[in-house]
């Protein structure tokens, strides 16, 4: 579901196609964000470059937890879900469900701590952050890159999250699928579709 006319998988031909295919090749259906893009693939591919440049320096542990803070924070059901499933070689659900709920973190490291606060600061009001804030950081142990890499991985998640949610791109049925309990609590925003997810057909494939 989206507020906007999507390309149909069935219908989809050209660059649409190409990357419908590599969505369905990652998750065994063509998720409902792809579909967004529909009308822009060019951006779509922009994205997934830009966001391979922003992770690259992060190792995958910290990269996912500023994504998936950021993620909670901008209120975004499919990225606070995605990203959460991301940090389960790293935490147990329970302590993914926590850091969601900003509880005690003490399971995490001081730098760690940071990481969260600092990308759901940038994630609800960059504009708010303040010297102080980011020599926090300093303090423990991020040089000025590292700083730089946790903003764009934070301001990154919300370019993407705003502008799914802008044109109304639901989170894809699959997620229903997942434990209850670590789920529910990640449903942050749009409520998780009850429409099948569309898969491309064979003949197309």
């Amino acid at each position: 579901m989206s507020y906007i006319d999507t390309v149909s998988p069935a219908d989809a031909g050209g660059a649409v196609l190409e990357m419908y295919e590599r969505q369905q090749n990652h998750w065994g259906y063509v998720p409902n964000y792809a579909k967004s893009f529909s009308h822009r693939p060019e951006v779509m591919d922009r994205w997934g470059r830009l966001l391979a440049e922003i992770r690259r320096p992060l190792d995958d542990r910290s990269f996912e937890l500023a994504t998936f803070a950021a993620a909670v924070e901008l209120r975004h059901t499919s990225c606070s879900i995605a990203h959460g499933k991301a940090l389960t070689p790293f935490f147990t659900p329970a302590q993914i469900v926590a850091i969601a709920a900003n509880d005690d973190l003490g399971f995490l490291d001081d730098k760690e701590r940071e990481i969260v606060r600092f990308a759901r600061q940038v994630a609800r009001d960059a504009a708010s952050v303040t010297a102080a804030d980011v020599q926090r950081l300093k303090d423990c142990g991020l040089d000025d890159g590292a700083i730089f890499d946790v903003a764009a991985a934070a301001a990154g998640r919300a370019f993407f999250t705003k502008l799914l949610d802008a044109v109304g791109s639901m989170p894809d049925a699959a997620f229903a699928g997942i434990d209850a309990e670590f789920r529910d609590p990640l449903i942050v925003g749009r409520p998780i579709s009850s429409d099948p997810d569309e898969v491309m057909p064979a003949s197309t494939y």
